[in-house]
């Protein structure tokens, strides 16, 4: 069976949940407040494309591929990037709510994270060197043998990092959420001091 690719469309206001997304390649394509809650995109290739307000919650991502994607305003819980296709991943994430995420082993270098929640994400031996983090929030997200690089997280909240399991040369922190990377040695941090 052929599949299909579509240049250049805009789905507004659909629900894939009651009317399948046509597997095969969407380039240049924009979705706008689509539902594709545990919907099944293994296969599936995006470059160029934007998803806007959508529900991408326990969508299926075997083999997906996803090429300078853009997710905006967007529910994303329990997705498993790492089943993604890894070749010339690159995505950006603003406004979206990734929580319960799994990043296991995925190199996503240079990704930007915008004003999103990363709440239990599992960021274990992912590469994000370069990454920019503008205000997160990483409550629970877990981080072992991660490449942080060169990442900046000045202004994000609630990540728990220990330094001596992750690589952290010439990321950026703020002082005010230093304790993140401070808190398995169990010490008081007088932040009035």
């Amino acid at each position: 069976m052929k599949e299909a690719y579509v240049l250049d469309q805009t789905f507004e206001n659909v629900d894939f949940t009651q009317n399948p997304l046509e597997k095969g390649e969407y380039e240049n394509c924009t979705f706008l407040n689509c539902n594709f809650e545990y919907e099944d995109l293994s296969g599936f290739n995006f470059n160029d494309c934007e998803f806007i307000g959508c529900n991408l919650s326990m969508v299926k991502l075997v083999s997906t591929g996803f090429r300078d994607v853009s997710f905006k305003e967007s529910k994303m819980f329990g997705l498993q990037f790492n089943d993604c296709n890894e070749f010339g991943m690159s995505f950006r994430f603003e406004g979206c709510s990734l929580n319960n995420s799994i990043f296991y082993q995925t190199a996503i270098k240079k990704t930007l994270f915008k004003d999103s929640k990363l709440i239990e994400v599992d960021f274990v031996e992912c590469d994000l060197s370069n990454s920019v983090f503008n205000n997160c929030d990483f409550s629970g997200a877990v981080f072992d043998r991660t490449n942080l690089e060169k990442a900046d997280l000045r202004t994000s909240v609630n990540y728990s990092i220990d330094p001596s399991q992750n690589r952290l040369k010439k990321a950026k922190f703020s002082l005010s959420q230093i304790y993140g990377l401070l808190y398995k040695f169990d010490i008081e941090i007088d932040k009035n001091g």
